[in-house]
């Protein structure tokens, strides 16, 4: 917490958080179509492993997708994308998901 001094008295300030320490950037494309291309704070998916999700900061990472529904929850409220397959792809704080390959 920050502290504003206006004209001789003390004002508290809350800390503005920064979005971008709080979001990763995701982009959900086919070779025809983009799905999804912003930044949100997860995304959820399911691998031959079972589900799993994705934050901020996450480390380099890889797979292929299995048959799911997509969820990337944001500010807005949560975008969901029915898939058949795809490949993800995170890397330094961007995940990019290939449909229909």
């Amino acid at each position: 917490m920050a502290d504003v001094i206006t004209e001789g008295s003390v004002v508290s300030q809350t800390p503005i958080e920064d979005k971008e320490k709080r979001t990763i950037h995701i982009k959900v494309y086919s070779p025809f179509k983009t799905y999804f291309n912003e930044d949100a704070y997860s995304i959820s998916a399911v691998n031959s492993t079972g589900p799993f999700d994705i934050l901020p900061k996450h480390h380099n990472f890889m797979t292929l997708l299995s048959p799911c529904e997509l969820v990337i929850n944001r500010d807005s409220g949560q975008i969901k994308i029915r898939i058949a397959r795809g490949v993800m792809h995170v890397k330094a704080n961007n995940v990019v998901v290939f449909l229909d390959v």
